[in-house]
């Protein structure tokens, strides 16, 4: 098997691991997906994806739209998409290497030019998901009102239903949700946003770039991403990354400010998946507000 003979049949592959016609070897990552690369014939190499226990409808098809849609903005690089299947997704592999300052600035030179590309809107032309949950890319008039409506309101209610968040818990959130638009954020139009930034799906590579991976991807606030990209420990070089960005597309200001209320997604988020674990981010969160 090479990878000219998959790119022009993809829908084999499924048939072709089952009878072992790829050689597979898991890989380490996702705590939603089973991963493995894929080694062919030709030296080549295949990143394998797969959601245990099934994909929900649409899943891996949202996945691949955002790869193409964020690699067609000529900034960041993405994973080639290889096979797009209901319960697979193939993409190249990208060989891993270390971040170096040199990375780390290019990396903030080709967000910003990502984040420039634009959007026609808020939201997506394709269904979202945010980890296996979905996410709603319908639009939304202003900005503040579609980041209350479609990104954090739909999981402080499922956070709130598991447990995760106490009714006084809810009544805080709630309160930044009522006066969005007293945080000063800049009337700026969508951004091409990955959606999901947080330092985990950045991949360093050995060709001394960074690549975005998992994405979910839509028009937003760029602050959303560059806020992402500080949770949990940060991505390495950090400040780096973010004077190299604000050297292409200048920031406005306040926005450190700010980084709290596009966080406040992807915590919501990671409460209504994983849990009470997370409460303690999420106030934490609130209460810089």
């Amino acid at each position: 098997m090479d990878l000219a003979f998959l790119r022009e049949h993809p829908q084999l592959i499924p048939t072709l691991l089952h009878h072992q016609r790829i050689r597979e070897t898991p890989v380490a990552g996702g705590s939603i997906c089973s991963v493995r690369r894929l080694s062919l014939d030709d030296g080549s190499s295949l990143f394998a994806k797969e959601v245990s226990g099934g994909a929900p409808p649409g899943f891996f098809e949202a996945e691949a739209a955002g790869l193409r849609w964020l690699g067609a903005a000529g900034g960041v690089p993405v994973p080639e998409v290889v096979a797009e299947l209901p319960d697979l997704l193939v993409l190249d592999w990208i060989e891993p290497g270390e971040p170096t300052p040199a990375a780390a600035e290019r990396f903030g030179r080709e967000l910003a030019m990502t984040h420039r590309a634009g959007a026609d809107g808020f939201g997506a032309p394709w269904p979202g998901f945010i980890g296996t949950l979905a996410q709603d890319n319908g639009p939304g008039l202003t900005w503040a009102q579609w980041f209350v409506e479609r990104r954090l309101a739909p999981y402080l209610a499922l956070a709130a239903d598991r447990g995760a968040l106490s009714g006084e818990d809810v009544a805080a959130v709630r309160a930044v949700l009522d006066r969005i638009d007293s945080y000063g954020v800049p009337d700026e139009p969508p951004a091409r946003l990955h959606g999901d930034l947080w330092p985990g799906n950045v991949l360093w590579a050995a060709d001394g770039r960074a690549y975005l991976v998992d994405p979910a991807a839509h028009g937003g606030h760029r602050e959303t991403d560059l806020a992402q990209l500080a949770l949990f420990g940060g991505v390495p070089l950090m400040e780096r990354v973010l004077a190299a960005y604000d050297e292409v597309w200048p920031l406005a200001p306040g926005w450190r400010e700010r980084v709290p209320l596009h966080q406040l997604h992807l915590l919501l988020v990671h409460a209504a998946l994983f849990g009470a674990a997370y409460r303690s981010a999420v106030m934490a969160a609130v209460r810089a507000l």
